[in-house]
This record gives C-alpha cells, sequence and structure tokens, in this order.
C-alpha cells in the first residue's frame, strides 16, 4: 500500500522560508512522478512543482516565479519542497502526489496517490 506522509508546515511571517518534506513507503520511489499541490478555502488545487522519475525535471507553477525548489532524495525516499521568500498568497493545505507521470504535470487527476496535506500560513 502506498503511503505519503507531508511534513515540514507552519506559520511564518510574508518573507520567511519553510521545506515541506514528502516520505513515501510501499512503493519504489525512484519509479515515481512527484508533484506538489496547494489548495486554499474557496480555491482549486493547483500545481507547485513536480519531478520526473530520477530527478532529471522539474516544473514549477508560473507563481512561484524562483521561490520555491523541488528536490529529491532516493535514498530517503523522500520529496522536498523548499519555499522561500513566502507570501500571504502562498498560505494553503499542501499536497504531496506521486503518480506514473505523462501528460500535463500540474494536473491533479494525472496522479493517483495522495498524501493528507499540511498547512502552510504566511502572515503579512
Amino acid at each position: 500500500q502506498v503511503q505519503l506522509v507531508e511534513s515540514g508546515g507552519g506559520s511564518v511571517q510574508a518573507g520567511g522560508s519553510l521545506r515541506l518534506s514528502c516520505a513515501a513507503s510501499g512503493v519504489m520511489f525512484s519509479s515515481l512522478f512527484m508533484g506538489w499541490f496547494r489548495q486554499a478555502p474557496g480555491k482549486e488545487r493547483e500545481g507547485v512543482a513536480a519531478i520526473s522519475r530520477g530527478g532529471y525535471d522539474t516544473y514549477y507553477g508560473d507563481f512561484v516565479k524562483g521561490r520555491f525548489t523541488i528536490s529529491q532524495d532516493i535514498a530517503k525516499n523522500t520529496v522536498y519542497l523548499q519555499m522561500n521568500n513566502l507570501k500571504p498568497d502562498d498560505t494553503a493545505m499542501y499536497y504531496c502526489a506521486a503518480g506514473s507521470g505523462g501528460g500535463v504535470w500540474g494536473l491533479p487527476e494525472k496522479y493517483k496517490y495522495w498524501g493528507q496535506g499540511t498547512q502552510v500560513t504566511v502572515s503579512s
């Protein structure tokens, strides 16, 4: 059974940083296409970043604009999202997702497995 467990969320002031982690179990991590999504109250879930199998390619939402970095540690079965220069608009529940890849990375339906989410709150 595939499990994704996020951690690292919290409350920070604007301009601060957080690093989210997503630990995967029950699956060969190197076979996964991993993504981070976020959803704010009343808004649709949107793609934040994704990383291809083996970490060769990374993808980011336009709103990231160089502030976030996705990475992975295959030995630890973990994917990370380093978030710098956070803004109040970044406030949302952040979800880790995994799938086989292919197609548009930012579409939630492309991912089969999801974590429970971790809350990020940025105050001005």
